[in-house]
């Protein structure tokens, strides 16, 4: 089969052999996948991974146990032992062991077929078409945030960053009626927050004011401070950029503020399949360029111009 591959200095296309089926593990024939800013960071150094990037997608089941197959699915990528104290807990994204598809140690999506774990699995509903499917694990990502935080009703809150992760949870946050700010660098993409009458606020017009909740999901390392200052005290900054590069950070305001820092990183599919089956959140709009599998190289290239939104191969 053919699978996009990093080996830790060049990103190309290669033939590998075809993932095998067993009781818990099914095959899935990739329809599309998105290019994520984790993939990228992968290139940078980020987790030093090597093998097949990708880990959003949507596809069909084509082996694997019975009732799986021919399945139109989307996968969780944490792949955990389902044994350990961490898992019993209900902790499985957290297992000590997990291998993370595309991330850790498993194969990714950037292929003709992925392995999956069956228990990794999410059936799509028929009213969730493939481009819209293939955000569903940076959805269940912005939706992780209402499971760790407290959103009340007219809440105040900023987010920083209007890349594909800031426009989903500042759609994923108003909906939960909190009073959202988006803050980024791009009119273009701010407006698709803006027609759905979330508030926007170019960077270089933005006069910080402090809020009690922070989303920090610009990429950027150096963004921190920013958010850190613009959380109020006794706030909640949550914190999504996962970043190969290092920044020295001050955490005397964490203290001095009284401020909560939670970390948010994967979340729950099921909330996510419901919005996006019910069009309460837009994912469409950030859909920028397509390319084959063929062309993946180039996407990955494109994916990383300055100011992009989602770039989708297609596998099918």
């Amino acid at each position: 089969m053919r699978a996009l591959c990093w080996d830790g200095s060049s990103l190309r296309l290669t033939e590998r052999p075809l993932p095998a089926p067993d009781a818990d593990t099914a095959v899935v024939r990739v329809q599309l996948a998105g290019v994520c800013s984790t993939d990228r960071e992968l290139t940078r150094g980020y987790t030093g991974f090597r093998g097949v990037l990708g880990h959003e997608f949507v596809g069909t089941v084509e082996a694997g146990p019975a009732a799986w197959r021919g399945r139109r699915v989307v996968g969780e990528i944490n792949f955990s032992c389902g044994r350990c104290p961490t898992c019993s807990a209900g902790l499985r994204r957290h297992c000590p062991t997990r291998r993370v598809m595309g991330i850790v140690a498993a194969d990714g999506a950037f292929a003709d077929y992925v392995a999956v774990p069956v228990a990794n699995l999410h059936a799509v509903p028929d009213a969730v078409a493939d481009d819209a499917a293939v955000f569903i694990e940076p959805l269940a990502a912005a939706f992780e945030i209402l499971d760790q935080v407290q959103v009340e009703p007219g809440l105040p809150a900023l987010v920083l960053g209007d890349g594909k992760l800031g426009l989903l949870v500042g759609q994923v946050l108003a909906h939960a009626g909190a009073r959202v700010l988006v803050v980024g660098k791009h009119d273009d993409k701010l407006a698709i927050l803006r027609r759905r009458g979330i508030d926007t606020m170019r960077l270089d017009r933005w006069q910080p004011a402090r809020v009690p909740l922070v989303v920090e999901a610009s990429g950027s390392a150096g963004a921190f401070a920013v958010a850190v200052a613009a959380t109020a005290p006794r706030g909640t900054l949550v914190l999504k950029s996962t970043v190969a590069e290092r920044a020295p950070h001050d955490l005397a305001a964490l203290v001095i503020d009284e401020i909560t820092v939670v970390g948010s990183r994967c979340g729950p599919f099921a909330p996510a399949l419901a919005a996006l089956a019910e069009g309460l959140v837009d994912v469409r709009s950030l859909i920028a360029a397509r390319y084959g599998l063929a062309d993946g190289v180039e996407a990955l290239r494109q994916a990383a111009a300055p100011g992009m939104l989602k770039v989708l191969i297609d596998a099918s």
